[in-house]
């Protein structure tokens, strides 16, 4: 099988064109073949080669590009072509393996390199010509959509319990979900759970974020709650309010952060790593539901991605339609501005706590009326 067209740019074919001159082999590997023969658009180019690292900067730096030593002792670096970077790394194996890192050692054969990977559809490799080279038999479950470990699915759970969280996020993203998880990659997850705990808190994190970041990560997130997953990583989080959000989203951008205030969970700030930035957004949507506000009171509090992110999650829960006019609403919220200025009332009052109370009391005025009242009308509110 081919991949039709010129699916490689010229950049990545100078990296191509470069170790095959040293009498190398090379191939695209992972993430942009399969995302090339699912018609997904790809992001990022890996090259897998069995060009040793040291020959890999040799030429590269003979041909005068910029070589980036990112991964040397684990056989990746990453060669600088017109600003873009392509990791290249050297066929590889797993000499030893603790389920949170490998030991690895060098390879000149290319099925060895694909046995360590985690899923067929990742273990597929395109020449630059598109010619695919298969060699575990990853390009039957493409047009299945089928999400299948290599091999074991307990030993490849064993070299590295990340792959537990990595197995949802792919189904959520390239699955089938009228064909549902497969199912010894699900009883090898379920059997599993421990390893979850020796994981860090980042890489949980990072492999949330791009879970519930997919268009519709809704089924997944339902079978880590049933095979156990979900509690582990994120006690408390409930998968039940995560599809009539989706479902209300109506095709709107899939934020994350949104998507995990829904699901909730006790402490995921320390167990995802979240950011003071991440952590504000998920205050910010709690207060706004809690306190009932609607979107255009809410923008003005917070922000209007914050708004419109809690106005959503209100409506799915209520069985609302989401219309245009909630982000519309956020957006004129969040270009008020509060016409007075404590300089312009200070006459009236004492500085201190009195000036605070009575700014207070005019903005509360002010957004009881819809935020109508002009400044001459809070100024003379003001001089009462």
């Amino acid at each position: 099988m081919k991949i039709e067209g010129d699916w490689l740019n010229g950049a990545v074919q100078q990296v191509f064109g470069l170790l095959e001159s040293g009498d190398h082999r090379v191939f695209a590997v992972g993430g942009c073949v399969r995302n090339s023969l699912m018609g997904v658009p790809v992001n990022d180019i890996d090259l897998a080669t069995d060009a040793l690292p040291e020959q890999v900067v040799t030429l590269g730096q003979a041909a005068g590009l910029k070589v980036v030593p990112t991964g040397i002792e684990h056989g990746t670096v990453t060669v600088v072509v017109d600003g873009q970077g392509f990791e290249v790394t050297t066929f590889r194996h797993d000499v030893e393996t603790d389920g949170r890192r490998a030991v690895v050692a060098f390879s000149d054969n290319i099925e060895t390199d694909a046995k360590r990977r985690d899923f067929t559809v990742n273990a597929l490799y395109a020449d630059r010509t598109g010619e695919i080279f298969d060699p575990l038999g990853g390009l039957a479950d493409i047009p299945e959509r089928r999400i299948r470990f290599i091999d074991d699915a307990e030993a490849r759970i064993r070299e590295d319990g990340l792959r537990i969280l990595r197995f949802f996020r792919f189904y959520a993203a390239y699955g089938n979900p009228e064909a549902g998880l497969d199912a010894d990659g699900l009883s090898a997850c379920a059997s599993n759970l421990a390893m979850l705990d020796d994981l860090s808190a980042e890489r949980i994190g990072a492999e949330v974020r791009k879970l519930l970041g997919v268009s519709d990560p809704a089924p997944a997130v339902s079978s880590m709650e049933t095979s156990g997953v979900l509690a582990q990583i994120m006690p408390g989080a409930v998968a039940g309010p995560l599809a009539p959000l989706v479902h209300t989203e109506n095709g709107r951008q899939s934020r994350w952060i949104r998507r995990l205030a829904v699901i909730g969970g006790r402490a995921v700030s320390d167990r995802l790593r979240l950011s003071k930035q991440e952590m504000k957004a998920l205050d910010a949507i709690a207060v706004i539901l809690e306190d009932g506000l609607n979107p255009k009171l809410a923008a003005y509090r917070f922000e209007a991605d914050r708004a419109v992110d809690a106005e959503l999650i209100k409506r799915s829960m209520s069985g609302m339609i989401a219309d245009d006019q909630i982000e519309q609403l956020a957006d004129k919220g969040a270009a008020l501005e509060m016409p007075v200025k404590a300089k312009m009332v200070m006459k009236h009052v004492s500085p201190g706590p009195e000036l605070g109370a009575l700014l207070k009391r005019l903005e509360d005025e002010w957004i009881a009326s819809d935020f109508k009242l002009t400044k001459a009308e809070l100024l003379e509110i003001a001089a009462r």
